[in-house]
């Protein structure tokens, strides 16, 4: 099992934070992973994204130049990396913020409201969970209960109500798909 995601937005949206638990679910339950951070010169409001690589192999690289996965959290995202995905890959696509449709039509695409979704929990914060639960449904690369386990390492200083809506948006994410 090899995946290579890339996850990109708006710094502010959680972009790194996701990739974080998407590589720490990943290594606790014992596979590979790589973490590559991205960040635009403004940090909050500009661009972020990710590279995470989850294998059942030793990574050679964790450079992720055509992603099996693409989560985009917003429109410029996109623009940008749609094209470098590999053929029959995986694409989430935001559409809480994302008008465009994909050009594509050789992708599994998904169009989830994920702002629209972490809003009705409580807060859009957490509309990247969302997005992290429809990928561990639709791959089935990490698990749910690696990332509800996660949540607390990851994030050792959230308090417990917050957790606890990261783990409704990692479900939510999950039963939209």
């Amino acid at each position: 099992m090899y995946q290579g995601v890339i996850m990109s937005g708006f710094g502010g949206q959680g972009i790194i934070s996701a990739g974080i638990l998407l590589a720490y679910t990943g290594l606790t339950e014992g596979k590979h992973v790589t973490f590559f951070p991205a960040y635009g010169a403004e940090m909050r409001g500009g661009t972020a994204n990710c590279s995470v690589v989850i294998s059942s192999e030793e990574i050679a690289s964790p450079v992720v130049a055509f992603p099996d996965t693409l989560i985009v959290m917003n429109e410029p995202s996109l623009t940008k990396f749609e094209p470098s995905i590999r053929k029959g890959g995986l694409l989430l696509i935001n559409s809480s913020l994302v008008s465009g449709k994909s050009k594509r039509d050789d992708l599994n695409i998904h169009y989830i409201r994920a702002n629209e979704f972490a809003e009705k929990l409580g807060t859009i914060k957490i509309a990247n969970m969302v997005m992290i639960g429809a990928y561990s449904r639709i791959t089935g690369a990490i698990s749910i209960e690696g990332l509800r386990k996660s949540l607390k390492k990851v994030f050792p200083r959230a308090r417990q109500d917050i957790l606890d809506m990261d783990l409704e948006a990692l479900k939510k994410g999950m039963e939209t798909v």
